[in-house]
This record gives structure tokens, sequence and C-alpha cells, in this order.
């Protein structure tokens, strides 16, 4: 289902750091997140060349994000992190818009291959990957949470 015409998808600036810390921190709290990252890491992650944060809006409210995160030791792969939608904005094209926009944007980067980690209680998350071209993939990193990772090659 396409996204409503009301709502926007772009890279958030780091003015409005604020908004999307928030978003993220509600997403946190949303999947209950333990190791989270602190206001500078989060800084210093997401707002930098070849990564970002994707804000989706309607009527001037952050209503969802979407990450991107570099991966150093994995030759031109990138992570997305902390794709979220509200609830009142679930099923309506939202997490899509999100997703392909961070796609797309990897892609520009010269990125060859996303990656992402999940944990099993999570899975509405794992079929939306799926569906979206997403494999099981083995560990790519150390994240105590994670239970399922997966990949996918860009073209």
């Amino acid at each position: 289902m396409p996204y409503s015409a009301d709502v926007r998808i772009h890279r958030a600036k780091l003015e409005e750091i604020d908004a999307a810390y928030g978003i993220v921190s509600e997403y946190y709290e949303a999947v209950s997140v333990l190791v989270r990252d602190d206001r500078i890491a989060f800084e210093q992650e997401y707002f930098v060349d070849g990564a970002g944060l994707w804000l989706a809006t309607a009527e001037d409210e952050v209503i969802g994000c979407i990450g991107l995160h570099r991966l150093s030791h994995l030759k031109d792969g990138a992570e997305v992190k902390r794709l979220y939608v509200r609830t009142a904005y679930r099923g309506q094209g939202v997490a899509e818009a999100l997703l392909q926009t961070l796609e797309d944007y990897a892609t520009e980067q010269g990125y060859k291959a996303l990656y992402l980690d999940s944990k099993k209680d999570l899975m509405p998350a794992i079929r939306f990957y799926r569906r979206h071209g997403y494999a099981p993939c083995s560990r790519y990193n150390d994240n105590p949470q994670a239970t399922i990772f997966m990949r996918k090659e860009l073209h």
C-alpha cells in the first residue's frame, strides 16, 4: 500500500537531532532494546557521511525512522538499524518507504550489501524484511540481544 501523500521521508539534519533521538528512544522502548546509544554516540553514528537516519513525518510530527550504520569490518557493507513506525501509522506503507529510501541511499553510496540483526520476538519485522529481499546470514556482529541476522545484496 502506498503511503499517504501527507507523509514525508527525509534524511535527518543535525539540527533535527532532538526529534531524531526522540523517535529512536521511542523505538528502544517499543522493542525492549537494552543496549542503547547515548546521544553523543547516536550523533557520531548517524550524522556522518555514508550513514544516516531518515525520518517519516506527518503534519510536522515525527512518526517513524530508519537508520543506516557503516560496517567498517565488512567491505562495501552497511547495517539497517532502528526501523520503527508509530502504531497509528502502521499498515500504510511508511515502513516500506523508509526502507526503500535507505536502500536507494546505500546504493548511491556504493554499498554492495545491507545487513541487519533482530530477535525472535520481533517476527513481524523478520517477515517484513524477508518480503523485501533479506535472507538469513551468519552472525556479523557481537550484539548480545540479536538472535537473527539477515543480509540483502544491492544492485
